[in-house]
């Protein structure tokens, strides 16, 4: 329950702040005041696994040493020089240049992934060929909440129609698929209408999408879906461009989920993880794309926080770490002992309609019934703030819960993570002696 000091601090901002918090900021109803690793500590001194993992971005976990003294000492040297060169930006380079696929050799950085989003788009329109005027995107896809990000995905707001010119696909959202039919008998038929309507189309230029759905529940593609697509978009001519900003830096278990989906990226936006939860993002791309004269134009890759020397600064002692400590093999492992660990819930619980993930994310999609897959967004809130109570957070959104631990948390925190997320799913759902929260 939410503390007397914290109750007392949310009704002074409440005062001048505006509303419109997220989900789990809304329900949870904490302020928290220290983190450091996997923990954090709220206003009264409780403290609370972090499965959130901040914003799915702390990879390293809250106040990690190494990166606090990067950003300590950078911040008596230097903090904006607009985009001109520092010290350290070349050793941030190289480091990216080891850990990217081969084919992605040249950056630009930003603050935000929204902002990064942008830019992708700035590249494939300057450097699309004529008639090429259509760009294709995913259904249930997220790229952030900017003009041109929304425009992917259709999304409006209010009365404005800004839908753009993006051709929309079907997602590999097997648990509720679109087109009623069942994997592995459908034949991937959702790729398929992919590659007719925009992978084989003289004229979309790009398929930007997220190799794994990440607000959309963490939904994993299954096998056939990303190979088909890949391929038909290579032969058509059209870029793809992963967004990567959640997924990107490790977090399923690659240092890019295209990685372990075979697939080979022209342009991929990292953000979140990158530099631990500090405002970074970087541009991903070929060579010929982000350098053509066309796309690198003067000011193209230049915003006024973008590549600040904080912001190198972060990135670089976070990535040091990850590399250094083979961080992304840990991932693997541990993501492996968290999927068996969600498996048996899944089989405990009727209202855990699908468990499912990659590394260290992973999605719970609550339900009302198995039968009918109604979504349980009452149920999923309340084993949220159960969670909390029992001192651990993790992510809300909709009747999905999404896990994102560190990449450095100890197993024994791991288990004892689950073991209490298992304790609130079966007090709210009403195990055989659990006090029923949700009716």
């Amino acid at each position: 329950m939410t503390g007397i000091r914290q109750a007392r601090q949310l009704e002074r901002e409440a005062r001048h702040l505006a509303p419109g918090a997220s989900e789990e900021t809304e329900h949870g109803r904490r302020v928290f005041a220290e983190g450091r690793g996997p923990v954090l500590t709220d206003l009264d001194g409780n403290q609370y696994l972090d499965f959130a993992a901040g914003t799915l971005t702390q990879s390293l976990g809250h106040g990690h040493p190494e990166v606090v003294e990067a950003l300590t000492a950078q911040a008596h040297k230097l903090w904006n020089v607009h985009d001109s060169a520092t010290p350290d930006r070349a050793e941030l380079l190289e480091l990216l240049a080891r850990l990217l696929p081969g084919h992605l050799d040249t950056y630009a950085f930003f603050s935000t992934g929204a902002e990064v989003v942008e830019a992708a788009l700035r590249v494939v329109q300057s450097t699309a060929a004529l008639g090429r005027n259509r760009i294709g995107a995913l259904r249930h896809g997220f790229h952030g909440k900017t003009m041109g990000a929304r425009m992917l995905v259709h999304w409006d707001v209010g009365h404005q129609s800004f839908s753009g010119n993006s051709v929309l696909g079907y997602a590999p959202y097997c648990y509720r698929c679109p087109l009623e039919l069942e994997y592995p008998s459908c034949g991937v038929r959702c790729a398929a209408l992919v590659e007719r309507h925009i992978a084989r189309k003289p004229n979309v230029s790009a398929l930007v999408f997220e190799p794994v759905l990440g607000a959309a529940g963490v939904v994993v593609p299954p096998p056939g879906y990303w190979e088909r697509v890949g391929e038909a978009c290579r032969e058509g001519g059209v870029l793809l461009v992963a967004d990567e900003v959640l997924t990107g830096g490790g977090r399923t278990g690659a240092f890019l989920a295209s990685e372990l989906l075979g697939l080979e990226p022209d342009l991929a936006m990292l953000a979140k993880g990158t530099a631990n939860g500090f405002p970074f993002a970087v541009l991903a791309g070929r060579s010929e794309l982000l350098r053509s004269p066309e796309a690198a134009t003067p000011g193209a890759y230049a915003s006024t926080y973008a590549g600040n020397p904080l912001g190198i600064a972060a990135a670089h002692a976070t990535l040091e770490v990850i590399e250094r400590d083979r961080l992304i093999e840990r991932v693997g492992t541990l993501g492996a002992r968290v999927g068996e660990r969600l498996a048996a819930l899944d089989e405990r619980f009727d209202q855990l309609g699908q468990v499912r993930g990659l590394g260290l994310l992973w999605g719970l999609e609550f339900v009302s019934d198995p039968g009918s897959r109604t979504p349980a967004p009452d149920i999923a809130r309340a084993v949220y703030t159960t969670a909390l109570d029992l001192g651990l957070r993790v992510a809300l959104g909709g009747h999905v819960l999404r896990l994102a631990p560190p990449f450095t948390i100890d197993e024994h925190l791991l288990d004892e993570g689950l073991t209490l997320l298992g304790e609130a799913i079966e007090r709210v759902t009403g195990g055989p002696t659990a006090e029923r929260v949700v009716a």
